[in-house]
């Protein structure tokens, strides 16, 4: 599980690569598709989408001769599920801190 997540926050470190994710929400895409708002080459985005195909938060299709590519919903589970885990502590963290509000709260109000 460490190896995974690494190599998806690994891949989610790069501002490209997000973009990409963020337009794939949207719906699938070709690599021309993908390259269009950006000032990079179809080889260079090629190499992100290679790289969000190695952590597993992408996939390639096959439609007649395109290979576009469509967000894989497991990977983006993982980085929820990891997360889930900080959330319970900062909630907890933030229902103390209402308790401990509302008593100081209740001693002035005396």
């Amino acid at each position: 599980m460490d190896d995974k997540l690494n190599a998806i926050f690994s891949a989610l470190a790069d501002p490209t690569r997000r973009a990409i994710l963020a337009r794939l929400a949207t719906g699938k895409a070709t690599v021309a598709e993908l390259a269009d708002p950006f000032e990079l080459s179809q080889p260079a985005i090629s190499k992100h989408l290679k790289v969000l195909e190695q952590a597993g938060l992408i996939r390639s299709g096959r439609e007649a001769n395109a290979r576009p590519r469509v967000l894989e919903p497991a990977a983006l589970k993982t980085i929820a599920d990891w997360i889930a885990d900080y959330r319970r502590f900062w909630d907890q963290s933030f229902d103390r801190l209402d308790d401990y509000l509302s008593k100081v709260q209740g001693y002035e109000n005396d």
